[in-house]
């Protein structure tokens, strides 16, 4: 059975974003955000995503000079590690949720292993780029963290997921981030999720590279 459709990865990839610029509107982000946004609408088919988009003042600069500094990525889940492209970021992303160590720590504290999997984070957090796109209790407890005084990341990107938290912890996030000296991209309510958490740091490596749409 035949079908027409479009096979060239390059035009497939053009013609969607010329769709995107088309339907989305854009106008209350600057050029480097428009990008960011752009990949998520990318990401998900919705161009509405847009409206629950919101960057701290300087959280794009802070963003691409980690990404150019090579600085350690933190992720919350495997899924937002293995989202992230390879051919730009290599092997540094990390990820403690499955270490042997979490699950005792997490039952001894009566708290999620996606909390006790940030215990794990403070060799690793200053000038970091911290990217949650599952679990709101990860934000939560690194917003406790950094206001106990922990090392602070370059970026936060949030945008967990879910009913329970997920809404709450970001704006927790873009209430209290400036007090506590962070950088920081979120997506607002309960949309979130791991694919578009990545999305967003492989946005900002795109724009660092010079690729733009």
């Amino acid at each position: 059975m035949p079908f027409e459709y479009q096979h060239d990865p390059e035009a497939i990839e053009r013609q969607s974003f010329e769709q995107i610029k088309q339907l989305t509107d854009l106008s209350r982000f600057d050029a480097d955000q428009a990008q960011i946004a752009m990949r998520l609408v990318h990401t998900c088919g919705e161009p509405e995503i847009v409206e629950a988009l919101h960057f701290s003042q300087q959280a794009v600069q802070a963003g691409l000079n980690a990404v150019t500094g090579k600085a350690p990525i933190l992720c919350d889940v495997e899924m937002v590690k293995h989202g992230l492209t390879r051919r730009m970021f290599g092997e540094r992303p990390l990820c403690f949720l499955n270490d042997a160590r979490v699950p005792p720590l997490a039952s001894s504290l009566g708290e999620t292993r996606s909390m006790a999997a940030v215990e794990f984070w403070t060799p690793h957090l200053e000038g970091s780029i911290v990217v949650i796109g599952n679990a709101p209790t990860t934000l939560f407890r690194l917003l406790e963290r950094l206001e106990a005084g922990a090392p602070k990341p370059a970026l936060v990107i949030g945008m967990p997921v879910g009913f329970i938290g997920a809404a709450e912890s970001k704006d927790a996030l873009m209430q209290h981030g400036s007090a506590l000296g962070i950088e920081w991209i979120a997506l607002s309510g309960r949309r979130g999720g791991s694919a578009l958490a990545a999305a967003t740091l492989n946005a900002l490596a795109r724009i660092q590279q010079g690729i733009r749409w």
